[in-house]
């Protein structure tokens, strides 16, 4: 059972900007032996997140560990039937591992697993959701850096998705959950609880069926739509006015001071107006407000909701990140395919 780290206990990791771009190269250059001499070998434990084929037998791995955050590591032979590194080198296997150093790779000696998650892969829809969720953890994990905290909180979401019962709505509720609490655990949590316009409080109104709030990627996250309206129309009224400069024949130029009036174009700085990405009902900002908690509420929110709130929290991570979410893709097909879903 994997340490519960949602909540209050989530924290910010710092600028946002210092997350590794791509998949990490670098290795641990720190380890010692008990001689306090470096050492040949050094040991590790991780959850595996990305496999390809390398030569012909082996398998690149990129694992998350605990003590050495991302690392890119050979897993020898694990291409060949019987391998013991076979099922061991697998998506989402969390393995204590012995690791030698190489001149530009390192390679597993031996792996030791810990726990897999084996229901992830007999449920596609949770399969997908697990790859979305690894995605989101290698944009933001870092290599060289112990990174528990992600390892953990990583590790208890696919726990949760695997435990679920196989209901596409819960799936893609304790999805979105997961995205909001790994960007929260880095640093990128949007503001859901107030405006970013004005600072007000924001209560969904469930007896309006009108009710609408505005959500703005570039501008953080929630704002009120009277509020963003109002600047709106400030910014068109104020773009035009008249004032006291110097007429268009400058200093000492007699034509121009013999005039009575003159119209001139005046620079205004004005409040920049964000750009809205969606417009939320009360449902869906609802959501969005209980997203901090440790546990969510299934049983009101239906299924569309849950939807519209993952396609704001990525298009949210993406302008973050600055890399589309590719398995997300797969997420708007299956729903697509199977429940004729708008998103």
């Amino acid at each position: 059972m994997t340490k519960n780290l949602t909540g209050s206990r989530l924290r910010s990791w710092g600028n946002p900007h210092r997350r590794a771009s791509g998949f990490p190269k670098g290795r641990p250059r720190w380890l010692t032996n008990d001689k306090g001499q470096m050492s040949r070998t050094y040991k590790a434990t991780g959850i595996n997140l990305k496999a390809q084929a390398f030569g012909e037998s082996d398998r690149l791995v990129t694992v998350l560990t605990q003590e050495f955050g991302l690392i890119r590591v050979i897993a020898p032979g694990s291409r060949k039937h019987n391998s013991s590194l076979g099922g061991r080198s697998a998506m989402f296997v969390v393995n204590e591992l012995l690791i030698a150093k190489g001149r530009s790779l390192d390679k597993i000696t031996q792996a030791q697993t810990v726990k897999s998650y084996p229901g992830l892969a007999q449920d596609l829809v949770k399969l997908v959701a697990s790859q979305y969720l690894a995605e989101i953890a290698l944009c933001q994990a870092l290599s060289e850096h112990p990174q528990a905290e992600l390892y953990e909180l990583l590790n208890e979401h696919l726990e949760r998705l695997e435990n679920l019962p196989s209901t596409a709505s819960s799936v893609v509720a304790h999805l979105t959950h997961g995205v909001f609490q790994l960007l929260a655990l880095a640093g990128l949590t949007p503001q859901v609880q107030i405006c970013c316009l004005t600072g007000r409080t924001l209560k969904p109104d469930f007896q309006d069926p009108h009710w609408r709030v505005g959500f703005s990627v570039s501008a953080g996250g929630t704002v009120c739509l009277a509020a963003w309206e109002r600047l709106k129309k400030e910014g068109e009224v104020g773009r035009w006015g008249d004032g006291e400069m110097l007429p268009a024949g400058g200093v000492g130029d007699p034509s121009s001071l013999s005039q009575k009036s003159q119209a001139y174009e005046t620079i205004n700085h004005h409040q920049e107006i964000p750009t809205l990405s969606k417009r939320l009902d009360a449902e869906e900002l609802s959501i969005l407000q209980q997203l901090s908690q440790s546990e969510i509420m299934l049983d009101a929110a239906e299924k569309n909701s849950w939807l519209s709130v993952e396609q704001i929290l990525r298009q949210y991570a993406q302008y973050h990140f600055g890399r589309p979410i590719r398995s997300a893709a797969l997420i708007d097909s299956y729903f697509a395919a199977n429940y004729d879903a708008t998103i």
